[in-house]
Formats: structure tokens, sequence, C-alpha cells
């Protein structure tokens, strides 16, 4: 394999989306591996390629022998039989860089031995690159190393470093849960609108508008989201009487004891899987 290669173990929705994106980027195909055990799943993620490209792929996950880039994208209760397979074949001094959900670095290392590992919590957003990630990096990984990882996460949205791997758990619960609390939000607008009246199909696509329009907003604007919500609540309008409800239901109590269960849950996850495996 040459040095700029890529190699991607599972080639589910996740890896395809960090495969396509980089494509995207200018990574040439050639240069991207993806092992899986699944034909299906090869077939489907070469159909998404551009045409006329098309990527390395292996059934078996030795073929990553010689890779300087190695992206583990299993599901957490496969990670430890997959990573202590992988370890034999890793190149000394590789980039590991996993995106499995609460497996903690000290677990990685014991899998993998003495490697350069990036532990990343990414969201489903990415799928249209739109995606939020945070990054953890092991005292190995190198500045290029830490540059590279963050130039193939940033392919499919953004991504941030943290200090502490404990902060992952909070990552996790801001933005690698946080799709679903936005899709409940607009499941319950959606709901009211009909209520209203609105034809269901009506209701949806301005629920989803809205939530887009406000989001790309708070993203472009050098206001704060607390002047922006000021901005839209005019003193004795309608807004202001919809925002006093959601104040009377203790609305940010509710979003802070769900954000604080989300990271709880993460960290129990963690301790699980490390005492498991």
């Amino acid at each position: 394999m040459k040095a700029t290669d890529i190699a991607f173990i599972g080639a589910g929705n996740m890896a395809t989306s960090l495969i396509l994106g980089l494509i995207d980027k200018g990574q040439k195909p050639d240069g991207i591996l993806a092992c899986d055990p699944s034909p299906e799943q090869h077939e489907r993620l070469a159909a998404q390629l551009p045409a006329g490209e098309s990527i390395r792929f292996s059934a078996d996950n030795s073929a990553i022998a010689g890779a300087d880039i190695l992206v583990l994208a299993v599901k957490p209760q496969v990670m430890a039989e997959v990573a202590r397979g992988l370890k034999p074949h890793l190149k000394p001094g590789a980039l590991v860089i996993s995106i499995a959900a609460g497996v903690p670095l000290r677990a990685l290392e014991s899998w993998l031995g003495e490697q350069a590992i990036v532990r990343c919590m990414p969201n489903t957003p990415a799928l249209v690159k739109l995606g939020a990630s945070g990054l953890y990096a092991n005292e190995r990984v190198t500045e290029p190393q830490r540059q590279r990882a963050q130039a193939i996460l940033d392919a499919v949205g953004i991504s941030v470093w943290l200090t502490r791997e404990q902060d992952i758990d909070a990552v996790t619960a801001v933005s690698g849960s946080g799709p679903a609390y936005f899709f409940a939000f607009m499941e319950a607008m959606v709901e009211a609108g009909e209520e209203l009246g609105l034809a269901p199909y009506l209701a949806k696509q301005l629920a989803i508008q809205t939530c887009a329009g406000a989001a790309e907003l708070a993203a472009k604007s050098t206001d704060s989201l607390a002047e922006l919500r000021r901005k839209v609540t005019s003193p004795g309008g309608t807004t202001e009487r919809a925002l006093d409800s959601l104040r009377k239901d203790d609305f940010s109590e509710i979003v802070r004891r769900a954000l604080h269960a989300s990271a709880a849950r993460a960290a129990e996850l963690e301790t699980l899987l490390d005492t498991s495996s």
C-alpha cells in the first residue's frame, strides 16, 4: 500500500460518508481501502462512488498492513475482537482513528498496543456532510497526525479537539445524541401544527425548514443565540407567548436534565465495555 493510503475497518453508513467526503475533498479513491466481510456492504458503497471512480475492497482485515491511517468504524460490541485481530498487521507509528461510541482509549490501547490513537465521537448528520465531531488524542499522536485526523472528520462537517477524554461524554450528550432531540422537537411541532389545522405534509415541511433555517442563521450570524432569540420576540407578540409557555414548563431544565442523563449513560457504557472486554 502507498504511504498515503487510508484503510477503513467497516463499510457501513459512517465509513461510507467519510469515504465520500474525503473523495469530494480531493482524496484519490484508489488510495482508500475498505475492509468489510459483507459483499453487500461493498456493493452498496461502490454504488455511491462518483462515476468512473473506485476504491479497494477486502473481506480480510489483514489487507490493512502498511497503511498509515486506519479508521475503525465497527460496532462497539465487536471492537475488542476486531482490534486484537488487527494488532499484528498494524504499521508501527500508524494513526488509528476510532469512531466507535463508548470505547475508551485505555481499552483501545490494551487491544492495539502502543499506537497513536484518536478517539472520535461523530454524529449522524455526517451522512449529509453536516456532522459535528469531538476528538481526543493519546500522547503518541503527532501534530501532523492530529491535522490529518481533523481533515478526515472535517470532510463531513466540523470537528473540535478536546483536552480531556471524559469530555467525550459531554460531546455525546450535546452533539452525538443531539440530532434525536431535534427530531423529537420537530415531531412535536408537526403534531401541534396538525392540531392547528395544517395538512401533515405542510406541517412537516414548515417544521423542517424552520429548524434548518434557524440553524443556518445561528451559524452565520455574529449575534449570540440569546440575541437572535430576542430579535424574533416582539413584546406582547406571538413568539413571546410561546416562549413564556416553554418557561412555565421549565424547558431549559428539561433540556439540562436530558443532556446530563445522556452524558451519565455514556460514562456507564464505557465502564461496562471496559470491564467486560
